[in-house]
């Protein structure tokens, strides 16, 4: 167990207990010995931490405290930089960049034992090159403002229409996205490949139901696609 885990694990043990534990307790609960426990509570409470008590008596961690954010596990932070790197390589130019920006601005405020272990990270994302051509921009900027979409469409079978959706979820494959709407046409819910899109058009009226609702309702309707699973049901 890494310091950063064993502190996260010390921290843990003593939200779980409302009285004092001693220490000899919390040591054996480690599995590290006493002398290190003390330095890692003396660690914490200068962090911030409202751990009160002494040896021989016990240590109560008190309510409020809010663990820092920027303390991670070794599998959080490989989940935050391999799911950074996925969206950086694979999104739209806008989601691209944030995901870049969001972890150049945690690496710099990390400590440095976590700086060190996000610069050496070895979880590699493969590219691969997509043929999108629709602005995914557009498409979560009307699930965000509960817009309608009027979408010219061709599905799988190169067939044409003309659809008034109400977008409420985009789904990221390994290399399609799939838009989630209510389609005004069909009066149902229904999956739409962003790559067939060649033009969409944001309407100026909302839809009259939350997104959050639409995907609980779609949820509960069908079975959810698994990665890889492509709808066209149109």
């Amino acid at each position: 167990m890494s310091r950063s885990e064993r502190l996260l694990a010390l921290l843990q043990l003593l939200r779980g207990h409302r009285y004092a534990i001693t220490g000899t307790a919390l040591a054996q609960e480690l599995g590290i010995s006493l002398r290190t426990l003390y330095r890692d509570i003396a660690t914490l409470q200068a962090q911030g931490a409202q751990i009160e008590g002494e040896a021989g008596i016990g240590y109560v961690l008190r309510p409020g405290f809010t663990l820092p954010p920027l303390m991670f596990s070794e599998e959080e932070l490989d989940a935050l930089v391999l799911g950074s790197r996925w969206v950086a390589e694979h999104a739209d130019h806008t989601l691209s960049a944030g995901a870049r920006s969001a972890l150049a601005k945690i690496e710099a405020v990390l400590p440095a034992e976590y700086r060190q272990q996000l610069q050496a990270n070895a979880l590699l994302i493969g590219s691969y090159r997509t043929s999108q051509s629709t602005d995914e921009t557009r498409l979560r900027g009307a699930i965000r403002q509960q817009r309608k979409v009027t979408l010219s469409y061709r599905d799988l079978k190169e067939s044409r229409s003309e659809r008034t959706v109400w977008p409420f979820a985009l789904g990221y494959f390994d290399k399609v996205r799939v838009l989630m709407a209510w389609c005004e046409l069909r009066q149902d819910f229904r999956h739409f490949r962003v790559d067939r899109i060649d033009h969409l058009q944001l309407e100026e009226s909302p839809y009259p139901r939350s997104p959050a609702l639409l995907l609980k309702e779609w949820r509960a309707s069908q079975q959810i696609p698994q990665p890889g699973f492509i709808a066209d049901r149109n």
